[in-house]
């Protein structure tokens, strides 16, 4: 197994024309591709992003994915690199969606899938309300997929504000843990640096956090700052406010160090509660 990895985040500005975000995401991967990475990331929604539940609704892929996933299948098999698809809006039997994360090998097969276990029912500080899980159904299996470069931990934006979710991967053998995000600018500015940190050092892990940025329909208003974290806490790759592909090299073997100067996921100690 290889210790060290060329990864690539894309950040985009997704908005509600599948064809277009298609297109771009395409341009950006073979960039992406060209300039050496072997793995790639793209945030959530990279397909179709609106602040209306309604166009996310009527907008959904069918509950294979298509016809998005054959177009993203055949990609990363033209560029021999793996991607992590951010998340893709899919329809569920009982009228609602759910938000899914997939991992396709270089070979342009899927490997994994994870749905997104937590769903953002929030009101931000300027009063805006956002309710996710009216409109999604939410996962309920952790994931941790294999590469030829160690187990990736995938999870989705919200997800990120669980703990206990990144404890579970990085105890089952994640030595990177995916965060594909869409992270709301008013929160982002006050909690999205601090967050991603903190999962790293908790874990001993990689972070990435590919991220959407700038302004989208339906008034909705995304961070960016995507955001490459090491396994000591060190950004190591960021992406400001606009579109852009995002390079970091990956040296495994940070992560065997780190565990071995503070080996917290060797302390863990069940109890009981208050």
């Amino acid at each position: 197994m290889s210790r060290t990895v060329r990864i690539a985040c894309l950040q985009t500005n997704s908005g509600n024309d599948f064809a277009a975000n298609l297109a771009t995401l395409a341009t950006m991967a073979r960039e992406a591709a060209a300039g050496g990475a072997r793995i790639i990331f793209s945030p959530e929604y990279v397909l179709m992003m609106d602040g209306s539940g309604r166009t996310m609704h009527e907008n959904a892929l069918d509950a294979s994915g298509e016809p998005a996933l054959s177009a993203l299948t055949a990609l990363s098999r033209e560029l021999g690199a793996w991607h992590l698809v951010g998340s893709l809006t899919l329809k569920h039997e009982d009228g609602r969606m759910f938000n899914r994360s997939h991992l396709v090998s270089d070979r342009g097969e899927v490997v994994a899938t994870y749905d997104k276990i937590h769903m953002f029912d929030a009101t931000l500080p300027s009063g805006t309300v956002i309710r996710e899980s009216s409109a999604y159904r939410p996962g309920g299996r952790a994931v941790v997929a294999g590469t030829p470069w160690g187990g990736l931990g995938m999870t989705v934006c919200y997800d990120l504000r669980f703990p206990h979710l990144y404890r579970a991967l990085a105890q089952h053998g994640a030595v990177m843990l995916a965060i594909p995000s869409s992270f709301q600018r008013e929160t982002g500015k006050a909690h999205w640096h601090i967050l991603l940190k903190a999962r790293a050092i908790e874990n001993a892990s990689f972070v990435i956090a590919p991220a959407m940025c700038g302004d989208h329909p339906g008034n909705r208003m995304t961070y960016g700052h995507t955001l490459v974290v090491d396994p000591w806490g060190e950004v190591i790759a960021e992406g400001g406010e606009s579109p852009g592909v995002i390079y970091a090299d990956l040296d495994l073997s940070r992560v065997d160090a780190v565990r071995s100067m503070l080996p917290s996921l060797a302390h863990d100690r069940p109890f009981a509660p208050p």
